[in-house]
């Protein structure tokens, strides 16, 4: 019997509305921040698969390689919408198209070789550095007035990738750090950094999905590896509908009280799965 057959009613109602709530909540981010939501999809598709019984040491590949997954659509929405406003930087995407892509295979390959607990670790250092920045960056904040060079460019993008890879995150967040720090407008910086989405997603979901191959007896029914088709039918349709709602609140209200709220909610993440492994 499978895992999903085998929960009791209630249960799988719970799964279906914390999906569809992660949806939701995936494409407002999508929009609002120009990330790919996996900073939120990441921790409510670990707890789920908890729930499902998935074993733990494969918890959070599964919930990383299924994040990756699910921000393939809604950054494509979100990135479409704001080219739509004219509020991408062209030139930048273009010069992290290859060190992107390059950063999420390199991120997909190292995550199958290291423990569930090490990913959860790294995304709550990631969670605690975004959260001190949303929480307590300034907008006049600046390393350059322009950006640095191609090699560098390339650089950062490699290791944006890379570690949005391991995390399950978009880029989003990281590539709009960036590109604020060196003097772009805040939604230009939102717009461009959308389109990372896709470049990092669809080589690292394909990753995950090969990465998880040997590991098909342990995984949920009906998932492809660390993919699981289930999270993805759920949450990205509704992420994908939300998204354009995400980028008229980014173009039409301050955003000050959104960032408060997001920096709080990656600061419980990260508190949540230190604590877990602590324990």
């Amino acid at each position: 019997m499978s895992l999903l057959a085998s929960l009791p009613i209630g249960d799988i109602i719970e799964l279906v509305l914390g999906l569809a709530l992660g949806g939701v909540v995936t494409g407002l981010l999508a929009g609002v921040f120009g990330v790919g939501g996996g900073a939120v999809i990441v921790p409510v598709l670990a707890v789920l698969f908890d729930h499902l019984g998935v074993p733990d040491e494969i918890q959070m590949q599964l919930a990383v390689g299924t994040s990756l997954a699910i921000i393939i659509p809604t950054s494509i929405r979100s990135f479409r919408a704001h080219a739509a406003r004219g509020s991408v930087d062209r030139p930048a995407l273009r010069a992290w198209l290859l060190p992107v892509t390059l950063g999420a295979v390199s991120g997909a390959v190292v995550a199958a070789f290291v423990s569930s607990d090490a990913l959860k670790l790294v995304f709550a250092l990631f969670g605690l550095g975004m959260s001190a920045n949303l929480l307590f960056g300034r907008d006049d904040w600046r390393l350059s007035e322009d950006l640095p060079g191609w090699r560098s460019t390339s650089i950062w993008g490699f290791c944006i990738a890379l570690l949005s890879a391991l995390i399950g995150i978009g880029g989003g967040a990281l590539g709009a750090l960036f590109l604020k720090l060196h003097n772009r407008p805040i939604h230009v910086a939102i717009g461009t950094s959308s389109g990372l989405g896709a470049l990092i997603a669809v080589p690292g979901a394909i990753g995950y999905a090969v990465a998880g191959l040997p590991h098909l007896a342990q995984l949920p029914p009906l998932s492809i590896g660390y993919v699981s088709l289930i999270g993805f039918a759920l949450m990205a349709p509704i992420s994908v509908l939300v998204a354009p709602l995400g980028v008229r609140l980014a173009h039409g209200l301050s955003k000050r009280r959104l960032t408060v709220a997001f920096g709080l909610f990656l600061a419980l993440v990260a508190v949540r799965f230190i604590y877990d492994l602590a324990t």
